[in-house]
């Protein structure tokens, strides 16, 4: 099952392909972007190999994978999605991944939410208004378990997507850190959507 395209009230999200390079260097050539992730922008060759890495996963579990969202109208309230990915405004990068991080399980039935956005697009509801559609996706196309999305403690923002879209807050952890970002001693968080969850809000129980 390859990943497909989706939309949200807003925004068209396309599967990541190759074509998709010079926007995820553009995503991630702001350091704000980047600032509980790596503390600082990434290089071309940076995201050259992140790429591969994404696609490569996108590759492990049918229907999981990365999605480049598109908008028009800055996001704001109202507009349709665009039709196609070349007629819209790029938002940012959606991820579903199946869980592969070192504090995460080697399952195939978990996956890892996360979001990435363009500056200009934070704030407006965008990474829940998306999230909730990999959600749906997760559980009843791909028939996931487990979902799962982690961030730094002192990341409100991100956080703030997680309990919006209905998660649950499941544990504060300390990973080892090869160069500490700024309040990394605050350790990360986990939040977890399950199969049950998910269930009980679409009043299917």
């Amino acid at each position: 099952m390859p990943q497909p395209i989706m939309h949200s009230d807003r925004l068209l999200l396309v599967p990541l392909a190759d074509h998709h390079l010079e926007l995820e260097i553009e995503l991630d050539s702001d350091p704000e972007v980047l600032r509980y992730l790596f503390g600082r922008a990434h290089t071309r060759d940076e995201v050259i190999a992140s790429h591969a890495r994404r696609m490569a996963l996108g590759r492990k579990v049918d229907g999981l994978g990365y999605w480049m969202a598109f908008g028009s109208a800055g996001g704001e309230p109202g507009p349709r999605p665009p039709a196609r990915a070349e007629e819209g405004e790029f938002v940012g990068l959606l991820m579903l991944p199946p869980a592969h991080g070192p504090d995460q399980p080697d399952d195939p039935t978990v996956a890892d939410l996360g979001y990435r956005l363009v500056r200009r697009y934070w704030r407006q509801g965008l990474a829940s208004e998306a999230s909730r559609v990999l959600l749906r996706h997760a559980f009843d196309t791909v028939g996931l378990r487990r979902v799962i999305a982690q961030t730094m403690t002192v990341n409100a923002g991100s956080q703030g997507v997680m309990k919006a879209v209905g998660m649950r807050y499941v544990r504060t952890y300390f990973p080892p850190w090869d160069d500490p970002l700024p309040d990394a001693d605050l350790g990360e968080v986990e939040y977890e959507m399950t199969r049950e969850m998910w269930a009980e809000r679409r009043g299917d129980r």
